[in-house]
C-alpha cells in the first residue's frame, strides 16, 4: 500500500539526521558522485551561468557539482530549512559568484529563479506529489536547451520494508520518469542500478533508515511486540549468511528542454 507523503513529516526526519546523513547515506553519497559526473559529461565545458538545486539535504551534491562545475548563481532549494547552514558551508568552500538558499516545498514555491541553465535534484524526487507537474513547473524556469538531471529511486527501491510494512513510496520506472519528462525535455543520457546493503542485523538497518531521514512516510510508534516481531519476520525472510539485506535501486537521467 502506498502512503500519503506528510510532507510535515518528512521535513521533521530529514532535519533530525542532517548530522548524521553523510556518514550513513552511502547509497545516496555515491548518486550524488555518479550524477555530478554525468552532468558534466554530458555539458562540456562544465559550466552554468544559473543553476538551481532541488533537495540540497546536507550538501553532499552541491559539494559534488561544484568540485567538478564552474558556476556562477546557485540556487538551492531544500523542504528543510536546516539545510540552508549545510549548503552555505559548501559555498563558503567553493565560493561560486552568487549563492541562495530557497526553503521551501519545490512543488508550492512560486518564487524561484528564471533563466536556468541547468536545474538538477539528487535523491528527492521520489519525495513529490506531482512529478509531472514538477516537470512541467522546472520546463517553464528553464532556458530552452537548459538541462535537467536527477537521480532518484525506482521499483523495488527498499522493498524489504514495503514487504513487512505494507508502506512504501509510489516508485516509477526508469521509461515512467523518462515519459513523464518527455513532454518537455529530451532524453541525453539515462541509466539505472540496483544496490544491495548488508547489516549485521536487522535492528543496524533501522538505525540506518533512521540516520538517513528516510523514515519521513509514518508517524506511529511501534510497541515492543511489533518492534518484536518486525526483527524477527526481517531475519528469516532478508538473511544473506550471518548477514540481513537492504535493496537500493537508483536512477539517473538527463535531459535537455526542447528548443521550442
Amino acid at each position: 500500500m502506498h502512503q500519503q507523503i506528510d510532507k510535515q513529516l518528512v521535513r521533521e526526519r530529514f532535519a533530525r539526521s542532517l548530522g548524521s546523513y553523510q556518514a550513513e547515506a552511502v547509497v545516496q553519497q555515491a548518486m550524488a558522485a555518479e550524477l555530478a559526473e554525468m552532468i558534466c559529461r554530458e555539458h562540456s565545458p562544465a559550466s552554468f551561468g544559473r543553476v538551481l538545486e532541488v533537495g540540497s539535504g546536507s550538501g553532499a551534491f552541491t559539494a559534488e557539482l561544484l568540485k567538478r562545475s564552474l558556476v556562477l548563481s546557485y540556487y538551492a532549494n531544500d523542504l528543510a530549512e536546516e539545510s540552508r547552514a549545510w549548503v552555505q558551508a559548501v559555498f563558503n568552500r567553493f565560493q561560486p559568484e552568487e549563492s541562495h538558499f530557497l526553503a521551501g516545498d519545490i512543488e508550492s514555491l512560486e518564487a524561484l529563479p528564471s533563466g536556468l541553465d541547468l536545474v538538477v535534484s539528487s535523491a528527492t524526487l521520489q519525495w513529490l506529489d506531482d512529478l509531472e507537474g514538477f516537470f512541467t513547473k522546472m520546463a517553464l524556469h528553464l532556458k530552452p536547451g537548459g538541462m535537467l538531471a536527477f537521480s532518484t529511486f525506482s521499483t523495488g527501491n527498499m522493498q524489504e520494508i514495503s514487504t513487512l510494512e505494507g508502506v512504501g513510496l509510489s516508485y516509477h520506472t526508469l521509461g515512467e520518469l523518462e515519459a513523464l519528462a518527455g513532454r518537455h525535455f529530451d532524453l541525453v543520457a539515462s541509466k539505472e542500478d540496483r544496490q544491495r546493503m548488508e547489516f549485521c542485523s536487522p535492528e543496524a538497518v533501522l538505525h540506518h533508515i533512521r540516520q538517513t531521514g528516510v523514515n519521513g512516510l509514518v508517524r506511529s510508534s511501534w510497541t515492543k511486540s511489533r518492534y518484536e516481531q518486525f526483527i524477527s519476520a526481517y531475519r528469516n525472510a532478508f538473511s544473506s549468511g550471518e548477514m540481513v539485506y537492504l535493496t537500493y535501486h537508483p536512477v539517473y537521467c538527463c535531459m535537455k528542454r526542447r528548443l521550442s
